[in-house]
């Protein structure tokens, strides 16, 4: 059977935002800028920079103000930020963050329990965010958590994806990621989520964004490509840890997604090895190993 695959493919890098967000110790400012950087430098042209979140709630996004007044531009790279509602709109727009990002649930239990209301009632708090964007033409990226689990209720209907994604859509979104925040998923229940949401919203709105927390990750992007999708978030070195899941990994990492994409002929216009120095450079101010296979066979 032959399978179609994109001949290339958009990588999102969150490393810097999503990927440490939940690091305990807080980072240096020169550690974040040179990740952003290097990241850059190894060709990957789109990343989450940071988040205009309140920093009593995410104290090591705080200096994402500075990351973006200080990192040095590429002009190919898009920079984003997480903004959960108009003054941190207004906050990413001053540090001229190129497009920003807002985040629903397809889990009512997942969204009471993170940000205090009901799926409907998020995504009205967004509606005056996507209203300046529009005026202000800045591009808006929307992120669904637990579309294939949710560490409270379990099970999440294919359905109830696809209805929070549309509705992003419609309220003017022009890319929807969407995110295994547990790391359940299989590439059964992926394929079917997947389907779902593809009757509703077209491919090349539809991004994908794994965590690893069971190691299912690369097989259910592979489940992605053979649906057509072709843009995936990912972070250098696996950053992000699920707060939901003990001790695990969290997202999937960068170098193994894009040694598996070279592997299939797909073109992202990343050089690996730049990467995989970039990831270990940002390990090593953190004190940690990587959790990149690639990078550490690479390495090794």
């Amino acid at each position: 059977m032959k399978l179609n695959y994109p001949a290339s493919v958009k990588i999102v890098e969150v490393g810097p935002r999503d990927g440490l967000q939940n690091e305990k110790q807080l980072i240096n400012i020169a550690d974040k800028l040179r990740l952003i950087d290097e990241l850059a430098q190894s060709g990957l042209t789109f990343i989450e920079a940071g988040s205009f979140v309140s920093p009593k709630w995410v104290p090591q996004m705080a200096d994402s103000a500075d990351i973006f007044r200080q990192l040095i531009r590429h002009p190919e790279v898009t920079y984003s930020a997480l903004t959960p509602n108009l003054q941190g709109y207004a906050n990413a727009c001053l540090a001229d963050a190129d497009e920003v990002a807002i985040f629903g649930a397809a889990s009512e239990s997942f969204s009471q329990k993170n940000i205090n209301c009901s799926i409907s009632e998020s995504l009205q708090r967004f509606e005056p965010v996507l209203e300046q964007a529009k005026k202000d033409k800045k591009p808006v990226r929307g992120y669904i958590s637990c579309v294939l689990g949710c560490p409270y209720e379990g099970e999440v209907s294919p359905q109830k994806v696809a209805e929070v994604a549309k509705q992003l859509l419609d309220m003017g979104c022009y890319e929807i990621s969407l995110g295994d925040t547990i790391g359940v998923g299989t590439p059964y229940k992926s394929q079917k989520m997947l389907e779902t949401v593809q009757k509703v919203i077209p491919n090349n709105k539809i991004a994908v964004h794994f965590h690893d927390t069971y190691g299912q990750a690369l097989a259910n992007i592979l489940v992605a490509l053979q649906q057509g999708i072709n843009i995936v978030d990912s972070a250098v070195a696996g950053l992000g840890g699920c707060p939901y899941a003990k001790g695990a990994s969290g997202n999937v990492a960068t170098e193994d997604v894009i040694f598996m994409l070279n592997g299939m002929g797909i073109e992202t216009g990343v050089d690996l090895n730049k990467l995989v120095l970039a990831g270990q450079n940002i390990m090593q101010a953190l004190g940690r190993t990587s959790t990149s296979k690639v990078a550490n066979a690479m390495l090794n």
